[in-house]
């Protein structure tokens, strides 16, 4: 199954590359537009826009009411039980990044979070390594990339996976495909624990960004422009291990995770 998926993926990337309609490169004696249009990287911006106007169809009608429910049903307190248990599911592919990256140390402590947290933490729905200081190190194969010194490429926006890159689309190809996890489901005729794993993870996902999102929305005067902007700086600053160039405070700088605690905080408070 997940190469079936894997293969779907990159024909639907390759579809996206081949049929893209390009924005019209400004002439270059109009440097302030050449230079937004070369800060943006979005040469397939018609193209990701329709898909962008897509996946927000997808959302509004099934993705947003779904988490929209499942923060209604569940406590934050079991939220955070299904983000650990998530977390810890996908703690031998973080681990495995941050080895193929060099990060010994860290993969080393992303293998001791797994055996703590299954274990003590009652297969990984209570996260006891942190408080012991084994503090995660998330890495996907897209970072593990980025630190080969592969370049991301175009803004891409793929249908229902969102905002994107060649490279991150890759990383994430790759990492779908060699997930121990999945991998050891599917081996044991077990597919429909990965089904309801992609399910929930992306519900969850969606409940943290419940906030965040409507605030974007309701601020910006182009929707499409700030998620594209915000996508890029969170990836960078991923890959640079939190290290944002520049300080915290300055112009167009957005905490993602700072804005998604708050948010979480309002709506349980709210309930």
């Amino acid at each position: 199954m997940l190469v079936s998926l894997s293969g779907r993926f990159a024909a639907t990337l390759a579809s996206v590359m081949l049929l893209a309609g390009c924005a019209s490169v400004p002439p270059e004696d109009d440097p302030v537009a050449r230079a937004a249009y070369e800060e943006a990287n979005d040469p397939l911006e018609p193209l990701n826009r329709g898909i962008f106007t897509f996946n927000q169809g997808v959302d509004t009608m099934f993705i947003r009411p779904a988490a929209e429910a499942y923060r209604g049903l569940t406590p934050r307190f079991a939220r955070d039980r299904v983000n650990d248990a998530l977390d810890n599911l996908g703690a031998p592919l973080d681990a495995g990044n941050n080895l193929l990256q060099g990060d010994f140390r860290n993969a080393g402590v992303m293998v001791l979070r797994l055996l703590v947290n299954t274990t003590f933490g009652v297969f990984g729905i209570m996260d006891v390594a942190t408080p012991m200081g084994l503090v995660a190190k998330k890495e996907d194969f897209g970072q593990t990339l980025a630190v080969w010194g592969i370049g991301e490429g175009p803004y891409l926006v793929l249908p229902l996976l969102g905002p994107s890159n060649p490279r991150d689309a890759v990383g994430f190809a790759v990492d779908s495909f060699l997930d121990p996890v999945d991998r050891i489901a599917v081996n044991n005729d077990a597919e429909g624990f990965t089904i309801a794993r992609t399910g929930v993870r992306v519900i969850a996902a969606r409940e943290e960004m419940l906030d965040v999102l409507d605030d974007i929305e309701r601020t910006s005067l182009d929707y499409y422009s700030a998620i594209r902007s915000l996508y890029r700086q969170r990836r960078d600053a991923e890959i640079r291990n939190g290290a944002v160039p520049g300080p915290a405070s300055s112009p167009g700088h957005f905490d993602w995770e700072q804005e998604m605690e708050q948010g979480a905080d309002a709506a349980d408070k709210a309930r």
